[in-house]
């Protein structure tokens, strides 16, 4: 049976950025909800095999702890390259989302992969990105940053929680993919034998951000992995809770 109170306060990772104080962004932690078992305790996606009671209880618990102005943008996310604006779909197939409304909140989920927040100067249009491996290779933050219409030289972009580079292993066929479409990821990704390697999604996302001639970028240095105590992982446990990413605009 879900309980109908939090174990122990929420906690969330803050964006540490220059963005304005109008500009909220942080990325949830996987304590203080009402999920049981695999899920304990603060999963917020509906996809992943969790009792839809202690989801929707998670989601209302999230809403009123962080005082949203209103409820997220909730994606069903492919792994694509697909932007939304965040004030104009209906329950669609995406992995990321923009707006320049207040009180609109953009959001992600994520057990491993990247939130990319993204952000101008005068905090007028924010975004945010699901950033995994096949995202970033199709161009996610790329097409992400086109929808926002923001300048380079106006946008602040923070790298929120994902998987660390001492613990995200990949097949060749990836570090060939990425080499093949960019020579410059060759430094993303380190050998460990003949058929496997250590791949730093922290550094495509930023080496992707440079060409995009994005410079401002926070963030980087944890590891959803290696953390279990504050961390959902697919990598390390399989069937498991989601974290969110939320950002948006206030008055």
């Amino acid at each position: 049976m879900v309980k109908g109170l939090p174990r122990q306060p929420l906690e969330c990772i803050a964006a540490d950025w220059s963005a304005p104080d109008n500009v909220h962004a942080f990325t949830t932690t996987r304590t203080g909800g009402v999920s049981e078992g695999l899920y304990g305790s603060f999963n917020l996606a509906s996809h992943v095999g969790d009792l839809p009671s202690a989801v929707t209880s998670n989601r209302q618990l999230l809403k009123a702890s962080f005082k949203l102005p209103s409820e997220p943008c909730w994606l069903k996310q492919t792994h694509s390259n697909r932007v939304v604006d965040a004030n104009c779909f209906d329950d669609i197939d995406a992995d990321a989302a923009w707006t320049s409304g207040k009180d609109t909140v953009c959001s992600v989920l994520t057990a491993d992969c990247l939130p990319v927040f993204f952000s101008n100067k005068d905090g007028s249009r924010v975004a945010i990105s699901h950033a995994g491996w096949r995202g970033l290779l199709d161009g996610v933050i790329s097409a992400t940053f086109t929808a926002t219409q923001i300048k380079p030289e106006n946008c602040l972009v923070w790298l929120g929680p994902s998987i660390g580079p001492d613990a995200f292993e990949v097949g060749v066929e990836v570090v060939q993919s990425f080499t093949e479409k960019n020579n410059a990821t060759r430094q993303c990704f380190k050998q460990k034998d003949e058929q496997h390697w250590l791949c730093d999604m922290y550094q495509l996302a930023r080496i992707e951000l440079g060409q995009l001639g994005v410079n401002q970028v926070f963030g980087g240095g944890l590891c959803t992995c290696t953390d279990k105590e504050n961390f959902y992982s697919f990598r390390r446990d399989g069937n498991t809770g989601r974290m969110a990413s939320l950002i948006w605009m206030s008055e």
